[in-house]
């Protein structure tokens, strides 16, 4: 059984490419073999900067004959329909058979297809493969029609068994297939020939290539490490970095360099961010202090001078990097120490966050009005929160952040730090964008929460005002991550939070502050549990804004805000091309958006969707923490023996009792008495529910969700051995009364901890 190389050489193709293109070039040549008849032991894609390489082993010699058999059209069907029959077939009528068919006699046609040699197999599938090969971006150059990543120059494709390797015909656009292949661009320039994988892999690297980019990573990390540890320094680790040299060089040769003592002042994170953007350096650490002193740069050869003119070069473009990075540090801090914080901040307001949610300034007074509202229920001081929230997008007018955008928040602690605000501020200013992933650690410092909880839950509310919701695959704001943000900031710190009241807060903020174009700020509830806000200066300012169709007075506002209409108001005075939706729909609509983010929160832990539902449907769904609780300790209860039995037991109960309230009329919801019991197991069922009743009131009203459900659970041997022992539909109606009635206790004990009749099974 013959083995399959196959190389396509080319210009550089980006590292960033390569992974993908290696899946993509094994996918579609085993594929197009597989569906042309050929099987094979085994296949392994390798890539470089200039190559792309597949090797397929065990592959069968031909593809086998096949003979089908296909029915035809009945003997005396018209003209047209056997002849249609033939031009499907590629047969003439002579080469067709009859048989009897039930009442019939039927054409029938015996189709061969013989086996093909697999090199024309591999040649046709190989040559699909080059033309369609899904590149994210690919180009055309010369006068030819191919398009590829970059500039195509050679085909290498090979069939190699016992008798030796042979070439496979190929020719695509000029480029015709062959044996050979090239080494390192300068190291071992000119073409070889090989005869198998191993021939060429090994050939390969006395070329100085290593064709296996897990083996190049290796290398780096191995000699990066020892030249590290030989300086008495670390380097810092950095696997994303790792991949995207390793797809850089084809023979990988580490150096190490120092940076200049001038700039070791400067926070490690724009050390390292400056270093692996700008260069695709490794940063190396001093395990000591922590400082980040040195830099690790991976050549693409070996040179006489052993690097050092490498390292000469980099260095000179390095510290014009860092000597920007460090005019951008000491200019910020200067800023930072003539006008504070908040001062830097200031610009925020010319900075739009969306054209119709207003400026960055806008949304940071919302958020600070949040935070505020939030921080008691998660442990901070309000005026903290409120003072976090202020300053935490400082940073964003920042020279620093406007050069490396992902060191936001990171460049705010520092700058907090060196404004002299507390610690806890600081934190927040980092923080408050986390968690940003699924793997993202959650923030657990108090002030960092509130203030997390409130960026979110604005943004969400701020999309939602505008309907601006995700559809389908489609999320450009990224509002599934920040929903499942505040999902695991809740969760994760045990915070008890209404987020119905919370979502009705920030929908009323976005709503008034970005109509009025004024700040808005959150006050307490009125007696009749109404929030208000106030958000306009006076009335007279809305007289002034608006056009005479659009002028109402504050309190009238505040009423329209309350009951949901609010939606015509413009800071233009345009008045109707500005439309929020009803605030009570908003809020519903965002909830169940939030519950749809648990529910995959909670299946990767194991809980079931039905039994989300089931807590879901109980009262105080709003409240995360409460609700994860309940799910857990539902979900625990089902996969003991007793729960489910249990399941079972409710739901025979609840549908004999439901088909008798459909055909009675009535509701047998109370009156069941111990007296009309006729059986042992009727008056041990009492006696149980009477037990799991008194077990199961404190338990809920105490949230101790495993205790009541563990008391629900004890009454699958009372349930069990009451429908095994009598028939609930007596003929005596008095005791078919009583029975139901025994019935719809069970009902309301056991939907008195979580919705069963959503539970599947």
């Amino acid at each position: 059984m013959p083995d399959l190389l196959i190389e396509l050489f080319s210009e550089e193709i980006p590292a960033r490419m390569q992974a993908r293109a290696r899946d993509d070039l094994k996918k579609l040549v085993t594929d197009g073999l597989v569906e042309a008849g050929l099987t094979y032991a085994g296949a392994a894609a390798f890539s470089t900067p200039r190559r792309l390489a597949l090797t397929v082993q065990g592959l069968t010699a031909e593809s086998p004959t096949l003979r089908e058999e296909r029915k035809g059209p009945r003997v005396d069907a018209p003209a047209a329909a056997v002849e249609g029959f033939l031009r499907s077939t590629g047969l003439t009528r002579e080469q067709l058979t009859v048989r009897d068919d039930k009442k019939a006699q039927v054409y029938m046609a015996v189709i061969e297809r013989p086996g093909r040699p697999a090199d024309a197999i591999v040649a046709e599938v190989l040559d699909s493969a080059i033309r369609n090969f899904p590149w994210p971006k690919s180009m055309r150059w010369g006068t030819g029609s191919l398009r590829w990543v970059r500039p195509l120059q050679s085909i290498l494709c090979l069939m190699s068994d016992e008798a030796g390797a042979r070439v496979v015909p190929l020719d695509v656009d000029g480029i015709v297939a062959g044996n050979t292949t090239e080494g390192h661009r300068f190291m071992a320039p000119g073409r070889f020939p090989v005869s198998s994988f191993d021939d060429y892999a090994a050939k390969l690297k006395r070329a100085h290539v290593l064709l296996d980019p897990a083996e190049r990573a290796d290398r780096i990390w191995h000699d990066a490490t020892n030249a590290a540890f030989a300086a008495g320094l670390e380097v810092v680790e950095d696997a994303g970095l790792l991949t995207e040299v390793a797809g850089l060089v084809e023979w990988p040769v580490v150096l190490m360099g120092r940076i200049g003592e001038e700039f070791l002042g400067l926070p490690p994170e724009v050390l390292q961010t400056s270093m692996r953007e700008h260069q695709k350096f490794f940063s190396v650490r001093n395990p000591g202090t922590g400082r980040i002193e040195g830099y690790i740069t991976v050549a693409n050869r070996e040179t006489a001078d052993h690097g050092a003119t490498v390292l000469a070069g980099n260095g000179k473009v390095l510290r014009a990097r860092l000597s920007d990075a460090r005019f951008f540090w000491d200019n910020d801090l200067r800023t930072v120490a003539q006008q504070g914080l908040e001062g830097m901040a200031a610009g925020l307001a010319h900075v739009t966050f969306h054209n119709k949610l207003g400026s960055q300034m806008d949304r940071i007074r919302r958020i600070e009005a949040l935070a505020r509202e939030i921080a008691p229920l998660v442990g901070a001081a309000p005026d903290l929160a409120a003072e976090a929230a202020r300053v935490a997008k400082a940073d964003l007018q920042s020279a620093m952040v406007g050069e490396f955008p992902e060191l936001q928040g990171l460049m705010g602690s520092y700058y907090a730090r060196a404004a002299g605000l507390p610690d806890a501020v600081a934190a927040a200013c980092k923080d408050h964008y986390s968690p940003l992933g699924p793997s993202d650690d959650v923030p657990a410092e108090p002030v960092s929460v509130a203030v997390a909880l409130a960026d979110k839950i604005d943004t969400l509310a701020g999309f939602w005002a505008i309907d601006e919701k995700p559809t389908g695959s489609k999320d450009p704001y990224a509002l599934r991550r920040a929903a499942l943000g505040v999902i695991r900031l809740v969760v994760g710190n045990g915070v008890r939070l209404e987020l119905r009241r919370e979502i009705d807060h920030a929908l009323a903020s976005v709503m008034l502050s970005v109509a009025g174009h004024k700040r808005a700020v959150l006050i307490e509830d009125s007696p009749d549990g109404t929030s208000l806000l106030s958000a306009l200066r006076d009335a007279e300012v809305l007289a002034e804004d608006f056009p005479e169709t659009l002028k109402v007075d504050r309190t009238r506002l505040l009423g329209a805000f309350v009951k949901g209409e609010l939606g015509i108001l413009t800071a233009d005075g345009r008045g109707l091309d500005f439309r929020f939706p009803a605030k009570a729909e908003a809020i519903s609509d965002l909830l169940a958006f939030f519950h749809d983010r648990l529910k995959v929160f909670l299946r990767d832990q194991g809980i079931r969707h039905d039994v989300i539902d089931a807590c879901l449907a109980m009262p105080g769904n709003d409240d995360l923490t409460l609700l994860v609780r309940r799910a857990e300790a539902l979900s625990a209860t089902l996969k003991t023996e007793d729960g489910a039995n249990l399941l079972q037991g409710f739901k025979r109960a609840n549908n004999i009792l439901t088909q008798a309230e459909a055909k009675d009329g009535v509701e047998y919801s109370f009156g069941a008495d111990v007296k009309f019991a006729e059986d042992d197991s009727e008056r041990a069922l009492f006696a149980a529910l009477d037990r799991a009743e008194a077990e199961i009131a404190p338990a809920m009203a105490a949230e101790d969700f495993a205790r009541a459900m563990a008391a629900m659970a004890a009454l699958r041997g009372p349930i069990d051995a009451f429908f095994t022992a009598v028939q609930v539909n007596s003929d005596n109606g008095v005791v078919r009364r009583n029975r139901l009635n025994l019935l719809s206790r069970i009902r309301s004990i056991c939907l008195s901890v979580a919705d069963l009749t959503k539970v599947e099974g």
